[in-house]
């Protein structure tokens, strides 16, 4: 009878401590993240072994490169063209870099990092990029997107004037978008006008910038500016007028060589100019701020926006 007891005591005992054993740790932290491309420079996801990472973009990807493929798996398959599945290779706390690459030019850089097998901690399920938030109407413009957004000024708020100012500032951007063969202007900073759009007093202009050095550029805020030669000394010096800017637009203002910026610009357009007076678009480099690429616009604007 003894000898019974003692054996189920045993049992019980190897029982007890497979339950143990058998019951996980302490569960890490599920993440969902959304993010804007452009907006940070470089996003850290937290990976664990025996979990899978999924980062979503906008738009198809290109390309997925990882600097420790032997430590490291991304994933990406054609069936799902916007989907990258990272997961870590390695039970050891290790960690890398990957970028990702859209077809529309876009590059998200990712700083990987696994803690290894280790209890608690972070797990980043989905990453969400999004395009960066916009007035602009979405359709007819592909490929469009803002990574910066600068408005001076009053804020109008007036839901039909809002409409009339996203009509003539989309029908600007048709029209540049839709430019095969842009006339370029300039040497290593080259801009290119596209259409121009007035809604009552205001002027929206449509515009590029390319990268045609073997450097990155910095670009400075556009500006408009009212122009003219005067004739009154024989040096004829030029006197300018700084028009007032009321928002601009840019995909980007990091240009790396052979790279294009697409933007706009909106500004309270004169009602009058003499007849040697002209408008100017001003897009300069950060470190050349005294040589700025000038291009006349039109003071007639080529279309005219919905009347308020």
């Amino acid at each position: 009878m003894k000898v019974c007891r003692n054996f189920l005591y045993l049992l019980f005992s190897v029982v007890a401590v497979g339950q143990t054993q058998s019951q996980p740790g302490v569960l890490p932290e599920a993440r969902v993240s959304a993010f804007t491309i452009g907006v940070d420079p470089v996003t850290v996801v937290r990976v664990r072994p025996g979990y899978v990472s999924s980062v979503r973009v906008p738009e198809e990807v290109s390309s997925v490169v990882i600097g420790d493929p032997k430590a490291f798996d991304a994933e990406h398959s054609e069936a799902e063209p916007r989907l990258v599945f990272l997961r870590p290779l390695s039970a050891k706390p290790i960690e890398t870099n990957v970028l990702i690459t859209t077809k529309a030019g876009h590059e998200i850089p990712l700083h990987i990092i696994s803690d290894g097998k280790t209890p608690g901690g972070q797990v980043d399920f989905l990453l969400d990029y999004q395009r960066p938030r916009s007035f602009l109407v979405p359709e007819g413009v592909p490929n469009f997107s803002v990574g910066e957004t600068k408005e001076i000024g009053t804020v109008i708020t007036a839901d039909r004037r809002n409409e009339n100012e996203r009509a003539g500032i989309n029908d600007a951007l048709k029209e540049i978008s839709a430019a095969i063969n842009p006339h370029w202007q300039g040497k290593e900073l080259q801009v290119a006008i596209g259409a121009t759009v007035k809604t009552g007093q205001q002027m929206t202009v449509a515009f590029s910038v390319l990268n045609n050095s073997d450097k990155p550029i910095e670009l400075l805020p556009p500006q408009v500016q009212m122009s003219a030669v005067s004739h009154q000394r024989r040096d004829r010096k030029t006197k300018a007028e700084q028009m007032a800017i009321s928002q601009y637009q840019l995909t980007t203002r990091e240009l790396l060589p052979g790279k294009i910026a697409e933007g706009f610009v909106v500004f309270n357009r004169p009602a009058f100019k003499e007849s040697d007076e002209q408008l100017l678009l001003q897009v300069a480099r950060a470190d050349q701020v005294d040589r700025p690429v000038l291009i006349p616009i039109t003071f007639t604007a080529q279309n005219e926006g919905r009347g308020l």
